[in-house]
């Protein structure tokens, strides 16, 4: 056989083979893009969140609750802020039908307040019609608890305050741990150490688990949004926990969107917390394609494309100090 036939054969067999990688390749850096995208639309709609959670005139503190991170959090607010700065990014405000597109792919949006959090998720519900409709609502307030095995209850907060039911003397007595530890038979009140492993490790359980519920739950919904995606809760590190339920604070699930050839799938923490973090700010250098991150924007190569708020968070997500 001559040697230009076996070229035309070699063409023939292997020329699609080429065509299907480069749009495969073409695929990966069109979701590795609009990943990138979405991560920083998120963060920065979580943060803003965040933000107006204890942003109140007035803090109406309860008579007993003498802790410094005691506020009420501004739910609704918090709430409202986060889909409109989604809305700016997508460029979809004022657009009610693309705004409820986008509510599709948000399972979940938890809000974590200083003695009990809440769930923003969607409800399936029949209206004075008879109709069936969908739409997000708030859970009720549930609280950090924890039950031992003598039958005392416990309810946590996000420092030491707590109100417990003492079963030895069938009362409910409320406090900060210490002040209140020599007064009740609860041994767990005595060990300052395992105290916090246990609050802190109740808290996470409670909002994991409703977390993992709704979420779950979404996925009987997601087909009348016309979404054909199966939401589960990411898994998600200690490490993320423990700085989000350090202060009040919202955390906010995305799934489901389409990039590329793939889905999206992320969730961001945002924190409500008074002490404000100077930022860190990331851009890309349009020379070398190298990202770089630093304190003041003017240093950077290029505009700001993210923001960070440690320089852990910054170097997750590729990029360098830029001196």
């Amino acid at each position: 056989m001559k040697i230009t036939s076996l070229a035309v054969i070699f063409v023939m067999i292997f020329f699609p083979l080429f065509q299907i990688a480069s749009m495969h390749l073409d695929d990966e850096d069109e979701a590795l893009r609009l990943g990138e995208r979405y991560n920083a639309v998120l963060k920065s709609a979580v943060r803003d969140a965040g933000y107006v959670l204890n942003d109140t005139v007035e803090q109406d503190y309860q008579p007993g609750y003498g802790s410094k991170k005691f506020f009420r959090a501004d739910k609704e607010r918090a709430v409202d802020t986060f889909y409109r700065s989604l809305a700016l990014n997508f460029n979809a405000e004022g657009d009610p039908v693309a705004l409820g597109a986008l509510a599709g792919y948000i399972p979940a949006i938890a809000v974590i307040d200083y003695d009990g959090y809440y769930i923003y998720a969607t409800e399936s519900f029949v209206d004075s019609a008879g109709q069936s409709r969908l739409k997000a609502v708030w859970s009720p307030k549930k609280p950090y608890a924890y039950a031992d095995s003598r039958g005392n209850t416990i309810q946590f907060t996000l420092d030491g305050f707590v109100k417990v039911y003492d079963r030895s003397s069938s009362s409910w007595v409320q406090g900060f741990r210490e002040e209140i530890a020599v007064n009740v038979q609860i041994p767990l009140l005595r060990d300052a150490k395992n105290f916090e492993s246990v609050r802190r490790r109740s808290i996470v359980n409670g909002i994991q688990n409703d977390l993992a519920y709704v979420i779950n739950r979404h996925n009987q919904y997601a087909t009348r949004y016309g979404i054909d995606y199966v939401f589960t809760l990411p898994q998600i590190s200690q490490e993320e926990w423990d700085n989000g339920i350090d202060d009040i604070g919202i955390a906010a699930f995305v799934q489901g969107i389409p990039v590329g050839d793939r889905a999206y799938n992320n969730y961001a923490f945002g924190s409500g917390r008074l002490v404000k973090k100077k930022l860190l700010y990331g851009s890309v250098d349009p020379a070398t394609g190298i990202k770089y991150y630093s304190r003041y924007p003017a240093e950077l190569p290029s505009k700001v494309e993210e923001t960070f708020d440690s320089e852990k968070e910054a170097a997750r997500a590729g990029y360098f100090p830029i001196r």
